[in-house]
């Protein structure tokens, strides 16, 4: 199948050297990440100190680094694309540009969340979610699927962040899930009922706990965030059970086609769905741990009991420029 890159402006990026005495060209392994060195650099530094495996980390916006590995190509010195989305990931597989990885490595984790040719494993997931206002909505009033919110009785009630990837890529699914007539048709009836539009995730979930809006559309980690930050919060997630707005986004890694290191490579990302790691995950960035028998934070349902839409997360990357078309033809952006 033939993957669109999507419109990007690629950016600065930067690199981070870990290991002793380790300079760019003495790096046993480039690593190209879209999580941030403040979330994950203490994690990969782990890597290093238990494996010796010096390690270049090269931080900056997945979907900026998918497309600098597109134009780098055979030339690429990245080995792993650590990424912060599946649809990102899907671009660099889409392109021939990622190996299969070992079934060692993909069967750690449920297929629904990697990549169906398993040329990228997730390694944890973020829900998407209702953040809403306990004060001002019955929970019992709440719609099972996210097309609920397009009935007239949640006009300028229900608060998006139209520019925002997560956004975006929930829209992308709602495309390959429901068809391009319906998710233009609900963005529409979104618009004209004045969805309130928010720039990110946590200033959504600020305004739902601050009782500025009724509910948002949002991932599941930013209200548990704000109440580990503040202590108590007023504001509840609810999780769709159907649909689009059901997805679960993972973060994940792939190893570069061309690298040099396939074995230090294959080492990262099975660390990175090591138990340790997965704990790592479950309790500083407050995400679901992917590997079975590690547990989520209490206040999360079972990653078993979501149901998220039934689909390969890599299409995703497909289908991203329509839903930004559809979203700006909507007049929301």
């Amino acid at each position: 199948m033939l993957m669109l890159v999507p419109r990007l402006l690629v950016g600065l990026l930067a690199f981070t050297l870990l290991g002793a005495g380790c300079g760019s060209g003495d790096a046993d392994l480039t690593i190209y990440s879209g999580r941030s060195e403040e979330l994950v650099g203490g994690l990969i530094a782990r890597f290093t100190r238990e494996t010796g495996i010096r390690v270049a980390v090269r931080y900056g916006d997945s979907p900026e680094l998918a497309a600098t590995i597109r134009e780098e190509g055979a030339r690429s010195p990245a080995d792993v694309f650590f990424a912060q989305d599946p649809a990102s990931l899907g671009i660099v597989a889409g392109s021939g540009l990622l190996r299969p990885l070992p079934d060692s490595i993909t069967s750690l984790v449920p297929a629904r969340f990697s990549d169906g040719q398993g040329r990228w494993v997730g390694v944890s997931g973020r829900a998407r979610v209702v953040v809403y206002d306990p004060r001002r909505v019955g929970p019992a009033t709440l719609p099972d699927d996210v097309a609920g919110f397009a009935d007239p009785r949640w006009a300028g009630r229900v608060a998006i962040a139209p520019a925002n990837g997560s956004f975006v890529a929930f829209v992308a699914a709602m495309i390959l899930t429901d068809g391009e007539e319906a998710a233009r048709a609900w963005l529409e009836a979104l618009a004209r009922a004045g969805a309130p539009t928010y720039s990110g995730n946590a200033v959504i979930v600020a305004a739902v706990d601050g009782g500025e809006v009724d509910a948002g559309l949002v991932n599941h980690y930013y209200l548990l965030r704000r109440a580990a930050e503040l202590g108590s919060v007023h504001a509840a997630n609810h999780f769709l059970s159907e649909g689009p707005g059901a997805l679960v986004m993972p973060a994940g890694a792939g190893i570069l086609a061309t690298t040099d290191a396939p074995e230090a490579a294959e080492q990262f990302v099975a660390f990175l769905l090591s138990a340790e790691s997965q704990r790592y995950f479950a309790s500083e960035t407050l995400e679901y741990p992917l590997v079975a028998g590690i547990e989520a934070e209490p206040a999360l349902p079972p990653l078993g009991s979501l149901n998220p839409p039934d689909l390969d997360l890599s299409d995703l990357a497909g289908a991203l420029d329509l839903a930004t078309d559809l979203i700006a033809s909507a007049g929301l952006l």
